[in-house]
C-alpha cells in the first residue's frame, strides 16, 4: 500500500527542491562585492528626494484585496462554468452559495465604507 504513494513522495521532493536549489547556489555564486554606490536606495534608477519610508492610505490595500478577492472568484467559477451540465442541482446550489459569501462581503466592504476613494 505505501507503494501506491511513492509518486506523491517524489512529487513533492521535486516541487520543494526545484525553488529552493536554484537559491541556494545564487547565495553562494553570487558577486559579493557590495560599495556605497550599490547599497544606496534609487528609484527608478535614480537618487530618491525625500523620505523613502512613505506610508500609503489603507484604502489602497483595501481595494487591492477587493480585487483579488473577485479575481479568485473568476478563478473558481470558470471550471464551474464549463462543468456545469454535469454538475446538475449540487453545482448550482454550491455556486449560488459561494456568490452568495462574496456578495456578502462585497456589501460589508461596502457598508465599512472601504470602497469610497477620499
Amino acid at each position: 500500500m505505501l507503494v501506491n504513494y511513492g509518486f506523491l513522495g517524489v512529487f513533492f521532493i521535486a516541487a520543494v527542491s526545484f525553488p529552493i536549489i536554484p537559491l541556494i547556489l545564487a547565495f553562494f555564486l553570487r558577486p559579493k562585492r557590495p560599495t556605497p554606490l550599490k547599497q544606496s536606495t534609487y528609484e527608478c534608477g535614480l537618487e530618491a528626494i525625500g523620505d523613502i519610508g512613505v506610508q500609503f492610505k489603507i484604502q489602497y490595500y483595501l481595494y487591492a484585496l477587493a480585487f483579488v478577492i473577485f479575481d479568485i472568484e473568476v478563478v473558481f467559477l470558470y471550471p464551474w462554468a464549463l462543468a456545469f451540465n454535469q454538475l446538475g442541482l449540487y453545482g448550482l446550489t454550491a455556486a449560488s452559495v459561494f456568490l452568495i459569501i462574496l456578495f456578502a462581503g462585497l456589501v460589508y466592504e461596502w457598508r465599512k465604507g472601504a470602497l469610497e476613494w477620499v
